[in-house]
């Protein structure tokens, strides 16, 4: 857990509050599985924000059934086999989308990246990532060592909104 601040024990800090933020988002996830949520921000200031689900207008997994569960698909493979679009390419898409600039962010997220949002991660420019979980796909580990993106923990499984999801 990271320091509190001394003039208030309860306060979170930077890191935590963004963090808290992250699983709050992911309570809008439409997956039936794992509910992610991403923040990314910039001087201490929220940039976007995204969770795992189904394309816009498209019918999602809490209506439809989950197609990775009916094909006994196990977590943190086969990516395209899958309706939702992950929590931190939706983060991503919402900068360019509204125009956005995160390049130079820290990414923060309720799970680490699989290897294809670690690719759109590196080439918009993020330069930091703070993951709560640790997603069954590691090989993301490889490329941010080789670029120089920044990775770490931030565990937060003693708060409640955690314990919700």
């Amino acid at each position: 857990m990271a320091k509190k601040n001394n003039t208030n024990p309860l306060r979170p800090s930077w890191n935590e509050y963004f963090m808290k933020l992250a699983w709050l988002v992911a309570e809008r996830s439409t997956c039936k599985r794992h509910h992610v949520g991403a923040v990314i921000v910039r001087d201490k200031r929220i940039l976007t924000t995204g969770y795992n689900g189904a394309a816009s207008g498209t019918e999602d997994c809490l209506s439809l059934g989950c197609l990775r569960d009916a094909m006994d698909i196990p977590s943190g493979q086969r990516h395209e086999i899958c309706r939702a679009i992950h929590a931190e390419q939706n983060a991503i898409i919402q900068g360019g989308y509204h125009g956005i600039n995160i390049k130079y962010s820290t990414l923060y997220c309720t799970h680490s990246p699989c290897v294809l949002c670690a690719k759109m991660i590196v080439n918009a420019g993020i330069k930091k990532i703070i993951a709560d979980i640790q997603y069954p796909d590691t090989t993301f580990k490889e490329l941010f060592s080789e670029v120089g993106v920044e990775f770490s923990t931030l565990h937060l499984n003693n708060l409640s909104i955690a314990q919700v999801l």
